[in-house]
């Protein structure tokens, strides 16, 4: 299968996808998509624009993860408007994807991010504290109690995650928030293997149906 994973960071969501597909990995950061690309070497690892670089190649690809930048999104960022700090837009990027993905894109796709302050525009699933949007079917009852993590809960955050960073030269503040940003690698795994799941089951061929929409869209009937 013919991969996209976009905004990889070090590759939390990946980490347990195995080594079968062909994978492209987008991360905006060199040093990081260079961490990235010591933990999964097979992968093709672009430092690029992942937003712009999903308009231009999404076509490419038979299944397209997304995991857009989300502080903008987060009930911490509501809750630091009130403190004092000045509001921000939030970053309608994850829309655009969403709907670009739901309308136009003829593979699976999952697009990740935090619950946010405000009720979703579309609506999403709900999964160890994160929204999904996917066009494919995801169980949500065989997975782990939602979980939040404070700043006080990073050793528990490295071992859930369970990447060994220390031989880079980073700051630890940059170390924890690559932690913090990563998708759990259960949860990848899980999300994963439903939508292989859904593809198997599926007696039509992946590009013969009109792909579906997630909760909340309404397709245009021409």
């Amino acid at each position: 299968m013919n991969i996209l994973n976009l905004y990889a960071g070090i590759g939390g969501n990946r980490r347990f996808w195995g080594d079968d597909h062909d994978i492209t990995a987008v991360e905006l950061d060199p040093k990081i998509a260079a961490i990235y690309h010591d933990f999964f070497p097979k992968d093709k690892v672009i430092v690029a624009d992942a937003h712009q670089f999903l308009l231009d190649h999404f076509k490419e690809y038979e299944f397209i993860w997304a995991s857009p930048p989300c502080p903008t999104h987060s009930r911490m960022n509501n809750i630091n408007n009130h403190k004092g700090s000045s509001p921000k837009y939030p970053d309608m990027h994850l829309y655009q994807e969403i709907l670009l993905l739901s309308f136009w894109f003829e593979g699976m796709y999952c697009i990740e991010n935090v619950i946010s302050y405000y009720d979703p525009l579309i609506s999403p699933i709900e999964l160890n504290s994160h929204y999904y949007w996917t066009n494919f079917h995801i169980r949500t009852n065989d997975t782990r109690p939602t979980r939040y993590i404070r700043k006080d809960q990073m050793d528990e955050r490295k071992t859930i995650v369970n990447f060994d960073l220390s031989k880079y030269t980073l700051p630890k503040t940059k170390v924890n928030l690559m932690l913090c940003n990563c998708v759990e690698p259960e949860t990848g795994k899980y999300i994963f293997d439903q939508m292989l799941l859904s593809i198997k089951n599926d007696k039509s061929s992946l590009f013969d149906k009109e792909p579906t929409t997630p909760q909340g869209v309404e397709r245009n009937r021409r």
